[in-house]
């Protein structure tokens, strides 16, 4: 099971250039462990694209995920998204043990990270094959 990380940034962002319900968040996927990139994306100011080193998503279908709903229930805020199926067409994909969410619409900062997931060792996805993203039962995160 993936260990899901928040990305410190993201709070900053999510109050000051993001729109929840409307901007498109994308998956990216990194072999690179967080602390070891050039500029570590996890540091206060970082926590953006640019600053992860990602694989080829030339046989990788969309990255893109599907809203399921965007709304509050007595004061708690919930975003949450559906499942994302990765699938490898034409060749391999990977390998990647880091599946990064951003929000794929700000410019400034452009493409401003949420969070990742840790699988734990790498992964690489042969021709066909697929790998399920499940988004948490209770959202990709909540505030209160």
């Amino acid at each position: 099971m993936a260990t899901y990380v928040k990305i410190n940034d993201w709070v900053e962002n999510m109050n000051e250039v993001a729109d929840l319900d409307g901007d498109t968040f994308t998956v990216a996927l990194s072999n690179t462990a967080p602390g070891s990139e050039t500029t570590p994306p996890t540091g206060d100011g970082d926590g953006i694209l640019a600053n992860i080193t990602e694989v080829s998503y030339t046989n990788c279908s969309s990255r893109d995920l599907v809203l399921a709903s965007s709304s509050q229930t007595s004061g708690t805020y919930t975003l949450d998204f559906n499942n994302l199926t990765l699938t490898a067409s034409g060749g391999t994909v990977g390998p990647f043990r880091y599946v990064y969410i951003y929000d794929n619409t700000p410019t400034s900062p452009a493409d401003p990270l949420v969070c990742y997931f840790d699988y734990g060792s790498s992964i690489t996805l042969n021709d066909t094959e697929t790998l399920d993203i499940n988004i948490n039962a209770s959202g990709l995160f909540t505030i209160a």
